[in-house]
C-alpha cells in the first residue's frame, strides 16, 4: 500500500516537475523574430538591436526574418498561425493597429490572435524631403504641393502603413493634393526619395536619422504633439497644422496561447534591455523614446491605438 502511494504520488508530481523544467528550458534552439518590412527600414532595425540584446542574455539565436508585403499582414498572419511555442515572434508596430480598419476583412483578429508582449520604444515620424526640394518648411511644402496639384509624389512604406496614415492625415488636414506611391518597406522607399525620384515620406525616424544628419534628406518636421529630444530644433508639424499628430511605436507581440512563463521571460528581458544603459544609447539615438512596462500595458497601448487610427480612417473615408 505504501508504494501504491508513493507511485500515485509521483504520476502527480512528474508532470509538474516536467512542465516547470520546460518552461525554465526555453529557449533551446533559435527563435524567429517575423518583421513585416523589408530589411533596412524603422522595423527592422529595432528588431535587430534588440534580437542581439535577446540573443546575448538567453543564449539562443534569434534570427530576424522579414516578410513584407500587405502592410504587415503578411506577417501577422504568419505567427498568428505558428505555434504558440515561443518559437516564433512577431515586431507588432503601428501598422497592425491600423489594419484593424483599414481592411474590410482579414482571416484574423490581431488583438485576440497575439498576444502582446513587451512595449519597445515610440518614435517620432519626420516629415522628409529631397534637399533639392524647393521648401523649407511645412508652410512652404504646403503652398508648393497647392499650386502645383497631383505634382508631388508621397512615398510610404506600403498601403496602409503608419507613414501612408501619416501622410494621408496631413492631407486630410491640409487640403494639398499628392500622389501616393507605396513602397515593400522604408529602405525602398527612402532610396527611391533620396535619387529624386519621389518628393517626400514621413518616414520614422530610426530609418532617417542618419540621412538626416548626414545633409542627404532635408527634415521640415517630426509629427508627434512635441518636439522630439533627438531633433530638438525640428518643429512639429502641429505647429503649422493645429491637432497634427502621429507617431510610430514599436513592441513584442506573440501567438495567442503562448505559455505565461515564456511572454513573462520575455517582457523581463526586454524590460532589462531597455534600462541598460548601452542598449538604451542606441535606440535614443534612433530618436525615439523607450516605453518599458507589463504586457498589460503594451495591450492598452495596442487598443487605444487601434481605436485612434479607427477614428481617423472612418472620419476621412480612406480605403485601400
Amino acid at each position: 500500500m505504501l508504494r501504491r502511494r508513493h507511485l500515485a504520488a509521483a504520476v502527480v508530481v512528474l508532470p509538474m516537475i516536467a512542465g516547470r523544467a520546460g518552461a525554465q528550458a526555453w529557449p533551446s534552439r533559435p527563435v524567429r523574430w517575423v518583421v513585416g518590412y523589408a530589411p533596412g527600414g524603422g522595423n527592422d532595425i529595432v528588431a535587430r538591436l534588440m534580437g542581439q540584446w535577446f540573443s546575448d542574455r538567453l543564449g539562443q539565436t534569434f534570427l530576424i526574418e522579414n516578410k513584407p508585403g500587405a502592410a504587415t499582414n503578411i506577417a501577422a498572419e504568419f505567427v498568428v498561425n505558428a505555434a504558440p511555442d515561443g518559437y516564433t515572434l512577431l515586431l507588432v508596430g503601428q501598422p497592425n493597429a491600423i489594419n484593424a480598419t483599414l481592411y474590410e476583412t482579414l482571416p484574423f483578429n490581431f488583438i485576440r490572435d497575439i498576444a502582446p508582449v513587451a512595449g519597445i520604444m515610440t518614435v517620432p515620424n519626420v516629415m522628409v524631403v529631397s534637399p533639392s526640394f524647393p521648401a523649407n518648411t511645412v508652410a512652404e511644402f504646403i503652398a508648393y504641393a497647392k499650386a502645383d496639384p497631383g505634382k508631388v509624389n508621397m512615398a510610404s512604406a506600403g498601403n496602409g502603413s503608419a507613414a501612408h496614415l501619416a501622410g494621408e492625415l496631413f492631407k486630410s488636414m491640409t487640403g494639398v493634393n499628392m500622389v501616393h506611391v507605396p513602397y515593400r518597406g522604408q529602405a525602398p522607399a527612402i532610396a527611391d526619395l533620396l535619387s529624386g525620384q519621389v518628393q517626400v515620406l514621413f518616414a520614422t525616424s530610426p530609418a532617417s536619422m542618419e540621412f538626416i544628419k548626414s545633409g542627404k534628406l532635408k527634415a521640415l518636421a517630426v509629427t508627434t504633439a512635441v518636439r522630439a529630444e533627438a531633433l530638438p530644433d525640428l518643429p512639429t508639424v502641429g505647429d503649422t497644422v493645429p491637432g497634427y499628430e502621429a507617431s510610430a511605436w514599436y513592441g513584442l507581440g506573440a501567438p495567442h496561447k503562448t505559455p505565461a512563463e515564456i511572454i513573462d521571460r520575455l517582457n523581463k528581458e526586454t524590460n532589462a534591455g531597455l534600462a541598460d544603459a548601452r542598449l538604451k544609447l542606441r535606440l535614443a539615438n534612433l530618436g525615439g523614446t523607450l516605453i518599458p512596462g507589463s504586457p498589460a500595458d503594451f495591450g492598452r497601448l495596442i487598443a487605444e491605438d487601434t481605436e485612434k487610427w479607427g477614428k481617423v480612417i472612418r472620419s476621412a473615408n480612406i480605403k485601400l
